[in-house]
């Protein structure tokens, strides 16, 4: 918990630096691609006042039209949702990003095709606005590495993450609700795409919810044999502290801690509150999950897809954050 601290507070000093920060009425959001539910959703809920859940106070209201030819579920998609966005949302489209930039405050890549995620990015930071990047965030650490460095040249908040961080009970046993989570096991679907693979894909959603309720400090990853074909993962964090990743529904996640245990912690509360955390993000600059938790998070996941190709031997996460180029911050 002290890193966490710690990096929230350079987060914090960070911000300091943001100067161009709207008031949260002022706030025009553009979006990089729209093949996820998140581009309908989440402009739902900031645009239409009298819609359930509304968050006040930013309208997306330009976009960039993008899709993987490759990937069914995004060609298929991305036609229909722009359709809407323009008709029943009033959003404008660009013909570039580099257009787009020009009449937006910040910046939902909504693209969920990780391939494209650091060319797309590139302008958005270099532009200095506040980005939030839809899941996965890279394909890997090294690109991670690589763009929060690019962010922090030119003074633009960047940002990725999982809603399943922001359920009700995952946020208390973050806050300290168990004290020290010892170990903990998350059920979560992960739906395999070869462009990208592996827990990249759907998976990242059950390994960042590990990291919510241990924070940084992953030592080893290890892909576990299944008797039925399912993921299974385990990570070592320091400590001692154990984190299992099992494919499979929801149910069956649970954190146990120095104070007791929950058994609903995988329990999801919808999209507001990813949503909520966001308009946050983008009002102030500082993100709600720390680069360094970010970062390993990229790692954990690489970890995995190299134990699986060395026949499931415990694979040191140092030797991926060495070759990614990361410096930890300073204690």
């Amino acid at each position: 918990m002290n890193s966490i601290r710690f990096s929230s507070r350079l987060a914090l000093m960070g911000a300091l630096f943001f100067s161009a920060l709207v008031s949260a009425a002022d706030l025009r959001i553009g979006m990089i691609g729209m093949d996820t539910g998140h581009s309908l959703d989440f402009t739902q809920l900031l645009n239409v006042p009298g819609a359930k859940d509304h968050i006040p106070g930013a309208k997306v209201v330009a976009a960039y039209k993008v899709s993987s030819p490759d990937i069914p579920s995004s060609f298929s998609r991305v036609d229909g949702h722009a359709e809407k966005l323009q008709k029943e949302f009033g959003v404008k489209f660009y013909d570039s990003i580099e257009e787009m930039l020009k009449h937006v405050d910040a910046v939902l890549m909504e693209d969920n095709d990780a391939r494209r995620h650091v060319a797309q990015a590139r302008p958005v930071l270099l532009a200095g606005k506040p980005l939030y990047i839809e899941k996965p965030m890279v394909l890997s650490t090294k690109d991670a590495v690589e763009l929060f460095a690019l962010a922090r040249k030119h003074r633009a908040p960047l940002y990725s993450g999982s809603g399943a961080r922001f359920g009700e009970e995952m946020q208390a046993v973050r806050k300290g609700k168990l004290g020290k989570v010892l170990r903990a096991e998350m059920h979560g679907a992960a739906t395999l795409e070869p462009t990208n693979p592996e827990l990249f894909w759907y998976g990242v959603h059950g390994v960042e919810s590990l990291f919510t309720v241990f924070g940084p400090g992953i030592e080893t990853v290890t892909r576990k044999s299944s008797t039925v074909g399912a993921i299974v993962t385990e990570g070592r964090w320091t400590g001692g502290r154990v984190g299992i990743f099992r494919e499979g529904g929801r149910s069956g996640s649970k954190a146990i801690g120095e104070k007791g245990e929950s058994t609903t912690v995988g329990r999801w509360d919808g999209y507001r509150p990813l949503l909520r955390a966001i308009i946050t993000f983008f009002q102030t600059g500082v993100s709600p999950v720390p680069e360094e938790e970010t970062v390993e998070i990229m790692a954990f996941m690489e970890a995995d897809m190299l134990s699986k190709a060395r026949g499931g031997a415990p694979v040191d996460v140092r030797e991926i954050l060495k070759k990614a180029g990361w410096v930890a911050p300073k204690k």
